[in-house]
């Protein structure tokens, strides 16, 4: 891909943005730093809650309270790059880069640096421990991004993935719609249909992130008949309103993604500042439920740390469960129900 589809240096950045370059160098000496030239210029029509994603931040060096692996990915890796938490399915890392590096990611200590090892003996042994593992039923491709492969590259790991017999469904998380919509190609949609069923997890958290060009790239991977949701993530200064998720969530489904997801913030070291509290989550919650429209409405859940998987935080409707339900409804008026089988 041609380097000046990115911004991956800090004179590059300073440069763009007009601002001070020590900064930027102090973050990236830690955390990598990479934006496409697409979400630099929506950066700066938009401002605050898109460069707050994108840009680094120096106060990700004075967040100490973090976890380094917080959903302790390392220890739940049978063999490197696949995490096997739950029973039935496995999340397998295929890239080791990102069309952009989100300052909030859960993988902010290995995404796009040299400790990400993604190759073919890595590839080879996740297939490996998923052939041997037929308990797995659902695997998620990630990374790093697996839409920045190449597109021979990806078709061959689905096809792998594919020949497994005890492989149903097969996702694909990915924020390249959003963050590099040009890389969602005919040719990347038609290699993808190959693979039905196939599923894939995209990744807006601003309503000002869906462009026409975004709307096209979904449009694509929609039209090929692939099932998309968002799995988007709660960001203090980002979309903590109930205003702004409103919007963001209607626009996802007019362009046929399927709100799936609303994460509270992980507890990743050097992403402190993103984080909300979980009464701020659930009271945009409310603000959704009974408000629009239920396909618009996620799931909002936290990734428990130490591995413990995903909690749903959903608002609590009932005051007393007995022979009747007492509750109440969206507009927190008291509804009754009986709570009793016939003979």
């Amino acid at each position: 891909m041609p380097s000046n589809t990115f911004v991956a240096t800090p004179k590059q950045l300073a440069e763009a943005l007009g601002i001070p370059r020590e900064p930027l160098e102090a973050v990236h000496a830690v955390y990598p730093l990479r934006i496409s030239r697409y979400y630099l210029d929506l950066i700066k029509k938009t401002g605050l809650p898109l460069w707050k994603q994108a840009v680094p931040d120096v106060l990700e060096l004075e967040d100490e309270s973090g976890l380094v692996d917080p959903l302790d990915e390392e220890n739940l890796s049978p063999v490197p790059c696949l995490v096997h938490k739950y029973p039935d399915r496995a999340l397998f890392l295929v890239c080791s880069e990102c069309a952009m590096y989100c300052r909030f990611c859960t993988r902010k200590r290995k995404v796009g640096k040299a400790d990400m090892v993604v190759n073919d003996a890595t590839i080879a042994a996740g297939l490996a421990y998923l052939q041997r593992t037929p308990t797995i039923s659902d695997v998620l491709l990630s990374g790093g991004d697996p839409f920045m492969l190449p597109i021979a590259r990806l078709d061959q790991i689905l096809t792998s993935l594919r020949a497994i017999p005890s492989i149903a469904t097969i996702r694909i998380g990915t924020r390249v719609p959003c963050t590099l919509p040009s890389r969602v190609t005919a040719r990347l949609a038609a290699m993808l249909k190959k693979h039905h069923p196939l599923y894939i997890n995209t990744h807006f958290n601003h309503p000002a992130e869906i462009t026409p060009e975004a709307e096209r790239a979904c449009a694509r991977l929609a039209d090929a008949g692939i099932p998309l949701g968002c799995q988007t993530v709660l960001l203090r200064g980002v979309n903590d309103s109930p205003e702004i998720m409103r919007q963001l969530m209607y626009r996802l489904v007019q362009i046929r993604v399927k709100p799936y997801y609303l994460f509270q913030a992980d507890l990743t070291r050097g992403a402190g500042h993103f984080r909300t509290t979980v009464d701020t989550g659930v009271a945009i919650m409310r603000s959704l439920i009974g408000h629009i429209s239920g396909m618009a409405v996620p799931t909002y859940a936290l990734d428990a740390p130490g591995g413990g998987g995903k909690i749903p935080l959903t608002p609590n409707y009932i005051a007393k469960l007995g022979e009747t339900l007492d509750f109440s409804t969206y507009k927190q008026l008291p509804c009754s129900y009986p709570n009793t089988i016939l003979p």
